[in-house]
């Protein structure tokens, strides 16, 4: 199979689709890859350093999109580039449906089959190809929300592990998933008086016995979240429904009752976000305040740290390249229940339910396409 990897086009996103040692893997197992020129270069990997792993460079993605069978890209393909997609093409990557009727369209129309990684399943249920960037956004998420509580952040001046005689800041976490969780440990980390909101009577014994002491694990619900945000310095949306839009936990009446210069940092913004303020922004511009509350809400938060993304990411989905690429997509799916929950568009229909009900589209069902 010829693979390509087109250069992300998407604003402030460095991450690659195939970092040079994944190109050698698939070159070794006889395929034949093909890399924009500069691809890699936002991770440090230069066009030398793929040809070596064995890819071919090629000039701009109009090549890369028209020569190969199949795309691998780590954030949804733009307008421009749903428009070079075409029948029957693999497209492999994350692309966040729910909240993005306009691509769900454009996808649809191109007759490509299109599997999103964020979708894919294993056997306990969990999103292991959606896993490793959880795990980067809900380091950063900390991160980025103690920056943005600094003066020149916009935020109320407070730093989040406090200093002896002053109290450190508090930190609301809603959600105790892979997000919530790798939230939680940075903060904790910092010293920060840590809050997780969980509905999962699993998760909150498995957060109660990692955390113990240093963090408080609630039962999420409306009027608990009502009540802790009054006093919180930041609060991290960390919620998940997969393939579908996140729900609105926290309301523009809500937001009034908050402290001025307190943040909110939206991890859930690349399915819709779960605050009802929340509107996608980016790198270069990734914060704004509503009624005196910082907005962080970079819809794609792990582009910041591109190297490490990028590696974690091929960690989890060269697996699943190599067997599509291997036994095309078909085969590769009628043998991997898991990888058949990735798909969906295929060949000009919608093949994912949480996706049709958020847009009220027809939908089929992706055994159906086998």
């Amino acid at each position: 199979m010829r693979i390509g990897v087109p250069t992300e086009i998407k604003s402030q996103e460095y991450r690659v689709g195939l970092t040079p040692e994944s190109v050698s893997e698939l070159v070794a197992d006889g395929h034949e890859i093909w890399v924009e020129a500069s691809a890699g270069a936002g991770i440090g990997s230069l066009d030398e350093h793929y040809v070596s792993a064995g890819a071919v460079i090629k000039t701009t993605a109009a090549e890369i999109f028209a020569g190969c069978d199949m795309i691998v890209k780590v954030k949804e393909p733009q307008p421009v580039e749903c428009a070079m997609l075409r029948p029957g093409q693999i497209l492999y990557t994350y692309l966040h449906l729910a909240p993005d009727p306009e691509q769900t369209q454009a996808l649809i129309k191109s007759g490509a089959i299109c599997i999103a990684y964020e979708t894919v399943t294993d056997e306990s249920g969990e999103l292991p190809l959606l896993k490793p960037m959880s795990q980067v956004a809900g380091r950063l998420a900390t991160q980025v929300g103690a920056t943005a509580l600094q003066k020149l952040g916009g935020g109320r001046g407070v730093l989040l592990g406090g200093v002896p005689g002053v109290a450190s800041g508090k930190v609301v976490i809603i959600g105790g998933g892979d997000v919530g969780y790798n939230a939680a440990l940075m903060a904790i980390g910092m010293q920060a008086d840590v809050t997780i909101l969980e509905r999962s009577n699993k998760v909150m014994e498995k957060l109660s016995y990692e955390f113990g002491n240093r963090a408080q694990v609630r039962r999420s619900t409306p009027d608990a979240l009502a009540r802790i945000i009054q006093d919180a310095d930041l609060v991290i949306g960390a919620v998940l429904i997969p393939g579908a839009a996140a729900p609105k936990l926290l309301s523009r009446d809500m937001l009034s009752t908050m402290k001025e210069g307190a943040v909110l940092v939206d991890v859930a913004i690349d399915q819709g976000g779960c605050f009802e303020t929340s509107k996608a922004t980016t790198h270069a511009d990734p914060t704004y305040i509503v009624d005196g509350v910082v907005h962080y809400c970079v819809a794609n938060m792990p582009g910041a740290v591109a190297r490490t993304s990028a590696y974690a990411l091929n960690g989890a989905t060269l697996p699943y390249a190599k067997r599509i690429a291997r036994m095309g997509w078909k085969d590769a799916m009628r043998e991997d229940k898991h990888l058949l929950n990735g798909l969906n568009v295929c060949e000009g229909m919608l093949t994912i339910e949480a996706v049709a009900e958020a847009q009220g589209l027809d939908w089929v069902d992706a055994k159906s396409v086998l």
